[in-house]
């Protein structure tokens, strides 16, 4: 078989209880220790490399478009992670291996509490086999639906954590483009994590012309085809914060053609109900704003009024 390099060093700096774009709490694996990260980054140190034998394969935690994503536990060191298994023939099939390599490459260079980890990869003749970090508290999207709506102060306290992470990956010249509950996991202390970066794109000095992201959470800029920078990530975590408090997207109307010009009109609405506070509402319009130099910084997310008074203790 076989394999490319997994850094194990990556593990050193770890929480406990990892998981991929798609889980909840297992009594599968016991919990890891610090030991265990340890003694993972000991045997990258010395150069070895994965393949599958290395891990004990335990539940799928979900499926993708592209394959699915396991529970796994690294046999030498007994260190929890997700394996996210892609089939080549798919890849191959859509066309999206170039996309592919760019989403490991960036996503494995990012450390931030608020980001998944990708530890590495490897591969066989038919798979490619992701290394992930596992998140036990399981994909936010699902949380959203069965709750309806979050209250202020577990909005609040995701977005501050989100502006954070979303302003490191601009610091390091990454525009995620595809901010959206199900790209958002929930880690072991129930904190909120960026997991897919499938659209996302370096982009040190270039603005960018592709459409790209979800229909509902794309900015004006990109429906009317002009060129997008790091702002969009701005946008997105506007209509993430609206769907946060109210349960759907601000911009949502029956048919690609409406949710185009709603969005291009910044045609922004708040129904009377659920009631919400006209702090959070401050917020939204900051954030949702047309013009991209005009959105608020990600930077003053977290001194905003309304995210003081409301976002729990880290």
């Amino acid at each position: 078989m076989a394999t490319a390099q997994f850094n194990k060093e990556n593990l050193q700096s770890s929480r406990a209880n990892h998981k991929p774009r798609h889980q909840e709490s297992s009594s599968v694996f016991p919990k890891q220790t610090a030991a265990a990260s340890e003694s993972a980054a000991d045997k990258a140190r010395n150069g070895q490399r994965w393949c599958l034998n290395d891990f004990e394969v335990g539940k799928p935690l979900g499926r993708g478009k592209f394959g699915s994503v396991y529970l796994a536990r690294e046999r030498s060191s007994k260190y929890i992670v997700a394996i996210k298994v892609l089939r080549k023939s798919q890849l191959l099939k859509a066309g999206v291996e170039h996309q592919l390599r760019r989403e490991i490459e960036i996503q494995s260079h990012l450390r931030h509490r608020n980001i998944l980890r990708m530890y590495g990869y490897f591969y066989d003749e038919k798979r490619i086999y992701l290394i992930l970090e596992y998140s036990p508290g399981g994909e936010l999207y699902k949380r959203l639906t069965s709750k309806g709506t979050f209250s202020e102060e577990r909005s609040a306290t995701y977005i501050r954590d989100l502006a954070l992470a979303l302003d490191y990956c601009h610091s390091k010249h990454v525009i995620h483009r595809d901010i959206k509950p199900e790209n958002l996991l929930v880690g072991a202390h129930n904190e909120i994590k960026i997991a897919d970066f499938g659209w996302s794109v370096h982009a040190p000095t270039s603005r960018r012309n592709t459409l790209c992201g979800t229909l509902d959470y794309l900015p004006p800029e990109m429906v009317e085809g002009r060129d997008h920078d790091e702002k969009v990530d701005v946008w997105s975590l506007g209509v993430l914060l609206y769907e946060f408090l109210y349960g759907s997207p601000p911009f949502e109307a029956e048919g690609h053609t409406a949710t185009y010009r709603r969005i291009s009109r910044v045609d922004l609405h708040f129904p009377k109900n659920p009631k919400i506070s006209d702090g959070a509402k401050d917020l939204i319009r900051r954030l949702l704003v047309k013009e991209p130099s005009e959105r608020m910084a990600l930077a003053d997310v977290s001194k905003h009024p309304w995210i003081k008074q409301n976002a729990l203790s880290s």
